[in-house]
């Protein structure tokens, strides 16, 4: 019976090669074929050995070097053909990679696969603007949700974000302005604090802060680029909050 490689679902984390977990440095700098996305950081790929085929499956909005169909038959089509395939992801394959779906691809397929976690853009963006993503004065929810999608106007985020609470928006440079409109309708406050992050993890990261009202504003002016964030609840002024108290005490 011809071999059957393995499918290994990598999470890059959010761009620093230095967060990449033990388990998926080896795995890159052991790889014959590397499969990756578009925001998988430069100096991570660096980690490749010389002779790595690397093959990139970028996405843009509204422009995909190969639809999600087509890439899920490329790791089936290799690893049927005996070769193992590192499918390099960035954050983690299981939050907005679709990584599930290239999963399922392969078990249906009897491609054996295995998913390596990674830190997650989430997780990492808020680490590296410390910005707790939950803090026992001001939430003790997160949710994470896409900001581009078809029927954006249409989805339910009642109650994803207000006192209390902290939400992530994945892929919502483009729009903002319908974020802000939609979770204004929705009841939140127009003031209520957020942060944007750009390029979290790299040496290039903006960390910008606005309140609800003009978060479509502040994409524009700055000139906001993918790969970007964002928080929006009170932790995103928590570091302000924290210097004001610090400023009145000295003042008393």
């Amino acid at each position: 019976m011809d071999k059957i490689g393995t499918v290994f679902l990598v999470g890059a984390g959010p761009g620093d090669p230095d967060l990449l977990t033990v388990r998926a440095a080896r795995l890159i700098a052991g790889a014959r074929l590397i499969v990756h996305d578009g925001l998988v950081d430069r100096a991570v790929l660096d980690l490749a050995r010389p002779d790595a085929e690397l093959v990139s499956v970028a996405k843009r909005r509204a422009r995909h070097t190969l639809p999600q169909d087509a890439i899920n038959a490329l790791l089936v089509r290799e690893a049927l053909a005996g070769r193992d395939v590192v499918r390099l992801k960035g954050g983690d394959p299981l939050v907005f990679g679709r990584g599930g779906e290239e999963a399922e691809a392969c078990r249906i397929a009897g491609v054996p696969v295995e998913v390596v976690p990674g830190i997650s853009a989430a997780n990492g963006a808020a680490a590296a603007a410390q910005i707790p993503l939950t803090h026992r004065d001001a939430a003790s929810v997160v949710s994470f949700v896409a900001g581009q999608c078809k029927g954006l106007a249409e989805q339910d985020w009642a109650g994803l974000a207000g006192k209390g609470r902290t939400l992530v928006i994945y892929m919502g440079v483009k729009t903002a302005p319908q974020i802000s409109e939609k979770l204004m309708a929705d009841g939140l406050a127009p003031d209520m604090p957020l942060a944007v992050i750009e390029n979290a993890c790299r040496p290039q990261m903006r960390v910008l802060r606005a309140p609800l009202a003009g978060l479509a504003d502040l994409v524009a002016r700055e000139k906001v680029r993918s790969p970007s964030l964002i928080v929006i609840g009170e932790v995103a002024a928590r570091e302000d909050a924290a210097l004001a108290r610090l400023a009145a005490e000295a003042a008393a």
